[in-house]
């Protein structure tokens, strides 16, 4: 994995191009044997309106990079990746800085998928905690 990571981080930034997470300025930053990582910027942008990150960009972070691992650790070429449920507990808000989203594989079955993300700030603590389902489609 060591000798692949710039090269699948640098597939997973590159699809990113006006997409959503171009949009909310999402880049993948770190992956492992079970693990890929994320993070986004937390400004006025993703901001609900009283001026802390919105639960939803949280969510569109976490389904990113969970969908994303799936893409990574499962054959891309091979399957299409779909999120299919996602669920998230916010525990703490954050005002400016960045959040970290760690997608960490629960289930790998060759249909479904479970991944745990857990959204963090800079100093690690626990913004939001998700969990997300894929499903791995055959291309044909």
């Amino acid at each position: 994995m060591e000798d692949h990571k710039e090269k699948i981080l640098a597939v997973c930034n590159g699809i990113c191009k006006n997409t959503l997470m171009e949009t909310l300025d999402i880049t993948y930053t770190d992956v492992g044997e079970n693990f890929l990582i994320a993070r986004m910027p937390v400004t006025p942008k993703v901001h609900q309106p009283d001026g802390v990150l919105h639960g939803g960009a949280s969510v569109a972070l976490a389904e990113s990079v969970g969908s994303a691992a799936s893409y990574v650790f499962l054959d891309g070429q091979e399957f299409f990746v779909r999120g299919i449920e996602i669920s998230a507990n916010h525990v703490k808000s954050i005002r400016e800085g960045y959040v970290y989203a760690k997608a960490s594989i629960i289930h790998k079955g060759r249909t479904t998928q479970l991944w745990e993300i857990k959204i963090t700030n800079e100093e690690g603590d626990l913004i939001s905690n998700c969990k997300l389902t894929t499903i791995a489609l055959p291309r044909k």
